[in-house]
């Protein structure tokens, strides 16, 4: 069944589903979703929880033996699927139809993808897990709805903005929802549930000595090489978190690949632009990326994010500060040495 981004609370009320599948191009609302349904879980006793990232050559049997087994440390578990860009394959089809055909009251999944469209919905896996499970579309929120997310966030953290300070946060963070919301936790501690105007923001952008992930986009969309080292490296140094990171580039590579598809399709820059929402005071950096990176390389740069996040979450990866500037190099030139990650014995 169908289910909005602002109906999850309410169809969360009404009791859990089996099945979850959290599907779209806006990574925070994607995260904020599956937030959601754990915590909601976790409140019904469902205390652990397993997370597989899927890459080619994954092995499926990994999640069905899970999902049919008794777990050691909890009564009830969530296994979350990470698909990414991935398809399920007919292995996986027949993994996750399997899982809908003996539901295990003592197990919820979650699966996430960066796309859900037609090709998937119509899969035969997707209705299977569809049929007694929710799906909820994570859509772009474009320029027009903006304000109107902005305008629960600000309710949610009891935040005060005027309409100007609200303008001037949108542009700043470009319709980023992540950055956003990551400025208005900021706000919350400096000014709690007092009036903030525009001038009070200003002030709060512009006094920021140390570099952001904001940066590090514009670092790695110009090509610079020294710059985009430097910024990962203040990163690490002022305790960023490394996940934040990574989602940032992945973000600007998975858009960039996406256009860069497009583009080779025929579409006109323009219209790749507008169905991007590259803002025109972005256009010019997002054109010389496309010029100066090849379909090719960008293709690589996901296999690399999409092994950093696999090294990141088992735990195997000798520096996820290492590997993330290893990843940034990527953005300037063909780099193609593998991530330093543990090997097996």
């Amino acid at each position: 069944m169908r289910c909005y981004v602002n109906q999850l609370k309410t169809q969360l009320n009404k009791g859990l589903n089996p099945f979850y599948l959290v599907m779209g191009e806006e990574p925070f609302q994607v995260q904020s979703c599956t937030d959601d349904i754990r915590n909601n879980a976790k409140k019904q006793g469902f205390n652990e929880v397993l997370k597989f990232s899927i890459l080619p050559q994954f092995d499926w049997n990994e999640i069905t033996q899970e999902y049919n087994s008794l777990s050691l440390f909890s009564d009830k578990r969530i296994i979350e699927i990470e698909l990414g860009d991935q398809k399920a394959g007919q292995t996986g089809s027949n993994a996750l139809k399997s899982l809908a055909q003996h539901i295990n009251p003592d197990c919820i999944v979650i699966i996430k993808g960066n796309k859900a469209g037609q090709d998937i919905q119509r899969s035969a896996w997707f209705k299977a897990l569809d049929k007694d499970g929710l799906f909820i579309p994570c859509y772009e929120i474009t320029a027009n709805n903006l304000n109107t997310w902005l305008n629960q966030q600000c309710q949610n953290l009891s935040l005060v903005l005027d309409q100007q300070a609200k303008q001037f946060l949108l542009e700043s963070t470009q319709g980023n929802l992540l950055a956003t919301h990551q400025e208005l936790e900021k706000l919350v501690l400096l000014y709690g549930s007092n009036a903030i105007t525009k001038e009070h923001l200003i002030s709060v952008l512009r006094n920021q000595s140390k570099f952001d992930i904001f940066d590090l986009s514009d670092a790695l969309l110009n090509g610079n090489l020294k710059l985009i080292i430097d910024i990962i490296s203040n990163l690490k140094s002022n305790h960023n978190e490394v996940a934040s990171v990574s989602w940032a580039i992945t973000r600007d590579a998975q858009q960039l690949f996406e256009m860069s598809n497009a583009i080779q399709s025929g579409e006109n820059i323009n219209q790749v632009f507008k169905a991007h929402n590259v803002w025109k005071n972005k256009q010019v950096l997002y054109q010389n990326a496309l010029n100066r990176i090849p379909f090719s390389q960008l293709k690589h740069i996901l296999v690399l994010l999409a092994q950093f996040d696999t090294g990141f979450k088992s735990g195997t990866l000798v520096s996820p500060w290492q590997a993330l500037a290893h990843i940034g190099i990527s953005f300037t030139q063909a780099f193609n040495p593998p991530l330093p990650i543990y090997k097996e014995d």
